[in-house]
């Protein structure tokens, strides 16, 4: 069991999970209960489809900062277009377009023109956000309609429409990374040198990971902008930073090449569970970043020296089976 824990960060992660959340439901009685699990998991909806847009990206050895921002933009769309009379339906879609152009504007300035990634998308989470405060004049977007509302209120089995998508965009990335174009992700981000070399299309690759970043984003505009009922100026502000940490935690390098979609959801849930544990016990919401953020450290420090002791071990079992194979060797020259 500690060997599969300490080679597995995910495995490190979901027991370290589970031990929060039983000691939380000790101190607080009823925590532990349906309810909270939908809470939960309603908590982290907007979190979730933010890591699972940048999960790909990070697979290719890049990154994306702007994430926030085009969650923010597409819900300030989304807002001033129902506000405007447009129906939901062409609402959302207006939404998701102005994601996919934010994304394939990131991914044309990284695989087209080869800006370092870190770089050009700290050029667009600017660019975007002073598009956000130019569209609202710096105002919040208020009054959104009923319907839109209705999308993030719990209806099927306590969850809501946004949440049943959330469950099967994370299903789709699954089964695309089991195929044969998803382990091409992976590829890329391991050696791209090798990419090229086997013909794989290393640029429309990048281009198009960042493209579904942008849809993401903006599926985590709508979400976001459905479950609280307006759009603040400041909306998705930070909340990169946030999903970066998730995926780290996770297991999926930044290094790329490397990652699982379980690491993405058990990481993200993670997060959201230390949150809603503090409403729990009443601890105040400033709280939440400084025991967020410690717990972070300590299972990424018991993570790493878990793995030094098993690196340790493994070593101490190389050197005894050399010393075995070298013996005999040393018999005989002796004898000679």
């Amino acid at each position: 069991m500690l060997e599969r824990i300490a080679r597995d960060r995910v495995a490190t992660l979901f027991f370290v999970t589970l031990a929060v959340l039983l000691a939380v439901g000790a101190a607080a009685p009823g925590f532990l209960s349906p309810r909270t699990a939908s809470i939960i998991w309603s908590n982290g909806l907007v979190l979730m489809l933010v890591a699972l847009g940048i999960f790909p990206i990070i697979l290719t050895r890049n990154i994306d900062v702007s994430g926030g921002s085009v969650l923010g933009l597409s819900a300030v769309t989304l807002g001033l277009a129902l506000n405007a009379g447009v129906a939901l339906p062409l609402a959302c879609a207006a939404a998701l377009g102005v994601g996919l152009l934010a994304g394939a504007l990131s991914g044309a300035l990284v695989a087209l023109l080869g800006v370092p990634s870190i770089v050009a998308t700290l050029g667009t989470l600017g660019l975007f956000r002073g598009v956000m405060l130019i569209a609202t004049g710096g105002e919040w977007i208020e009054e959104l309609p009923e319907a839109l509302k209705a999308l993030g209120a719990k209806s099927v089995a306590g969850l809501s429409v946004m949440g049943l998508v959330t469950a099967g965009v994370i299903v789709a990335v699954w089964l695309f990374l089991r195929s044969r174009r998803g382990g091409w992700v992976k590829v890329v981000g391991d050696n791209r040198a090798a990419a090229r070399h086997l013909g794989l299309p290393v640029k429309r690759i990048e281009f198009l990971c960042f493209v579904w970043g942008g849809a993401m984003y903006a599926l985590a505009g709508i979400t976001f902008a459905a479950q609280i009922g307006f759009v603040p100026n400041q909306a998705g502000s930070g909340i990169e930073l946030r999903a970066i940490a998730a995926l780290v935690l996770g297991g999926i390098s930044l290094l790329g090449g490397v990652g699982t979609v379980a690491g993405v959801v058990i990481g993200v849930i993670f997060f959201t569970s230390i949150d809603t544990s503090l409403v729990f016990l009443k601890i105040p919401a400033y709280w939440n970043d400084l025991i967020g953020g410690a717990m972070l450290l300590t299972v990424l420090l018991i993570d790493g020296r878990l793995r030094i002791a098993l690196e340790a071990r493994d070593r101490a079992a190389r050197y005894r089976r050399s010393s075995h194979k070298i013996a005999p060797r040393s018999d005989l020259e002796d004898a000679a």
